[in-house]
């Protein structure tokens, strides 16, 4: 039996899922959440073989958590499941090791096949958002001024970016020039422009 840790902040969505694996023979759903930062404590508790993570968590990022899971329970192999399908989002979940990088829309038996290849040590990549990321630039920006740019598209101020981020305004304020100056942007409304054009938040 393949045990399954899901993490999806969308309710109809994730007992729809939950219900669709519970269908397929071989696989549990040991695990639903709707939020990032309890899945390392369900994980270690429940220890899942695969967990099935949404990007765009509240608490922490799902490739957050998969970087977690990798550290403190390595035997339980990810699979991203989003409709972020960023070829930034992409370096970001290979850099955290997941096994495998899928959209929403996926049909549920080739969401059954993949967990099933993820358990025979596969790795089972969107063939789309794959080409995409090869055929994108590489980002200029370090994973920290991608996350200030990313917070300021958001329409957080530079003082609570700072807090989020425990960071002086100073310090964000710095971040935000080097990253204008990078893109060769005007200011930083255009380098928030620039980076979502690209797939870079």
């Amino acid at each position: 039996m393949i045990r399954v840790l899901l993490a999806e902040d969308m309710r109809l969505l994730r007992m729809a899922l939950t219900s669709l694996l519970e269908l397929e023979e071989g696989i549990e759903v040991v695990a639903s959440l709707e939020r990032g930062d309890a899945i390392l404590p369900e994980a270690l508790g429940a220890k899942p073989d695969v967990a099935l993570l949404d990007i765009d968590l509240p608490g922490i990022d799902g490739i957050s958590a998969a970087g977690q899971l990798r550290e403190q329970l390595p035997s339980c192999r990810v699979i991203i499941l989003t409709n972020l399908g960023l070829p930034t989002n992409l370096r970001r979940a290979l850099n955290a090791r997941i096994s495998g990088f899928l959209l929403k829309d996926i049909p549920p038996g080739r969401l059954a096949a993949s967990i099933r290849a993820v358990m025979e040590g596969e790795r089972v990549i969107d063939p789309q958002i794959a080409l995409s990321a090869l055929e994108s630039r590489e980002s200029p920006l370090t994973e920290r001024e991608t996350q200030v740019l990313r917070l300021v598209a958001e329409g957080v101020d530079v003082p609570q970016v700072a807090r989020q981020l425990f960071l002086t305004p100073g310090t964000v304020r710095n971040y935000l020039t080097t990253a204008v100056n990078k893109l060769r942007a005007r200011n930083r409304i255009d380098a928030v422009r620039i980076a979502e054009e690209e797939g870079w938040l």
